[in-house]
């Protein structure tokens, strides 16, 4: 790779509140030799996810931190240029940990094959990658969907929340979804499916979730936290169930979101439980599967949100955290 130089985003500082383009820094370097058991990458595509933000912050998690002056940490999708892996050779597209860089070298135990012929490579970042398989078990495995339930889902024209809504249409669930603005509640309703879509924005979230879900709530699948679950309790239902995966209203507050109807979980009985994808790391390979066949049978419907150039990716953050995002937030790189 003679006179081709990497480039890379590092974490130059962790935030103090919302995420800002200062907290990263753009540097070149000469790109990586792949030792014995290892493969050098080409990425193309570049995963941004809520996620991050937590990693940004030097707190105790499920995971460790991001850490400061290294390659910002997310998963890209790309192709073998060199391998010194016997498993893996030049022009396979994979799917990588590498993160916020154009080239990189990874060890072969961390790479994972991707089948391209029907569908994008891009969609391995999203309905059939991490996101995908956060709905697949999280509704399933914790939310357990019933055929004539009712199922509110928030922030559910992104990556997670559309997969949601749609597989509990499939089981058979009355669907309500949560977004901001019309366009994306238009979406939700006539693309995707839904029974009905609650705007946020328009500051009536109990009322209209109210009716929309005139005979209470049976699963809530949490992605945004704070006024908005606060809001889905006041109608939960005896003996459902609340599958927290993420809280995204929450990550760039200043202070924790003082709830105020924890009593529901009590006095109906809740079961309440987080959701981390990597519980089910074992069976990616069944949900990825599945999840396929639905896409390519036409039943599940999937929309990206993409921005071009590595150098555009803190700005890609930035507005996903913000909700600026409709569908999966991409960066394309090649």
């Amino acid at each position: 790779m003679t006179n081709v130089m990497n480039r890379q985003i590092l974490l130059a500082s962790r935030p103090q509140g919302p995420v800002t383009e200062n907290n990263f820094r753009l540097v070149e370097q000469p790109i990586p030799e792949p030792a014995d058991g290892e493969v050098l990458i080409r990425n193309e595509w570049l995963s941004l996810d809520p996620y991050m933000r937590g990693r940004m912050n030097d707190v105790k998690s499920y995971v460790p931190p991001a850490e400061l002056s290294a390659v910002m940490v997310g998963q890209t999708v790309g192709e073998v240029l060199q391998s010194r892996h016997p498993q893996f050779k030049p022009g396979m597209k994979v799917l990588t940990p590498l993160g916020w860089q154009l080239y990189g070298v990874a060890k072969g135990s961390d790479l994972t094959t991707i089948d391209t012929t029907s569908v994008p490579a891009s969609y391995y970042l999203g309905i059939l990658g991490m996101p995908g398989m956060t709905a697949w078990f999280g509704l399933n495995e914790i939310g357990k969907p019933k055929s004539g339930e009712t199922l509110v889902v928030s922030a559910a024209s992104g990556a997670v929340g559309s997969v949601v809504g749609q597989l509990a249409k499939i089981a058979g669930c009355r669907v309500v979804g949560i977004a901001g603005g019309a366009a994306k509640c238009d979406y939700v309703t006539g693309e995707l499916g839904f029974d009905a879509c609650i705007d946020y924005k328009a500051g009536r979230v109990f009322d209209d979730l109210r009716a929309a879900c005139p005979a209470g709530v049976d699963v809530c699948f949490e992605n945004v936290g704070g006024e908005i679950l606060d809001t889905t309790l006041r109608l939960m239902n005896r003996f459902s169930r609340v599958v927290v995966c993420g809280l995204i209203a929450e990550y760039n507050a200043g202070q924790p979101y003082g709830y105020t109807r924890l009593r529901s979980v009590l006095v109906n009985r809740i079961k309440m439980q987080g959701m981390i994808v990597f519980d089910w790391k074992d069976r990616y390979a069944e949900a990825r599967e599945a999840l396929a066949r639905h896409v390519i049978a036409g039943k599940l419907k999937y929309r990206e949100s993409v921005i071009v150039g590595l150098e555009n990716a803190p700005r890609g953050l930035i507005g996903l955290l913000k909700g600026d995002n409709f569908g999966k937030q991409l960066v394309r790189l090649a």
